[in-house]
């Protein structure tokens, strides 16, 4: 059992930077490492859109098409956390953003395969 809280999102202008955090606690201690983590977002009115995710066995790190080249996952096991930053927003990365864990997980872009996800942090890029 893993619960998990984004925080970080707000309102910026575009062009703007953001770094999203989300922090884990679980039930099982120095289980963090055994996730793979994953990004989401949902803008009003979409579907839930894969951002990115990093497998758990060796940190490979994958990206939508979308935000290739300027989003960043990064992850710190020691303080159970995954960020997300955000660079040249663009009024199109408007959207709620979401963490989730896949335990034993590859970094899949199936919003399905995900096992436990945040409650969501809000993110508005102004044009």
């Amino acid at each position: 059992q893993v619960q998990l809280v984004e925080s970080g999102g707000g309102l910026v202008q575009a062009g703007a930077s953001l770094r999203l955090s989300c922090v884990a606690s679980e039930r099982t201690p120095n289980t963090f490492n055994t996730y793979a983590m994953g990004w989401f977002r949902q803008a009003p009115g979409k579907e839930r859109e894969f951002v990115g995710a990093q497998s758990w066995i060796d940190s490979t790190t994958y990206y939508s098409n979308s935000v290739k080249g300027r989003f960043t996952i990064s992850r710190d096991n020691a303080k159970n956390t995954v960020y997300l930053q955000m660079n040249g927003l663009k009024s199109e990365d408007t959207a709620a953003y979401y963490c989730a864990a896949d335990w034993h997980g590859s970094g899949t872009p199936l919003a399905s395969e995900y096992d436990f996800w945040g409650q969501g942090t809000q993110v508005t890029v102004s044009s």
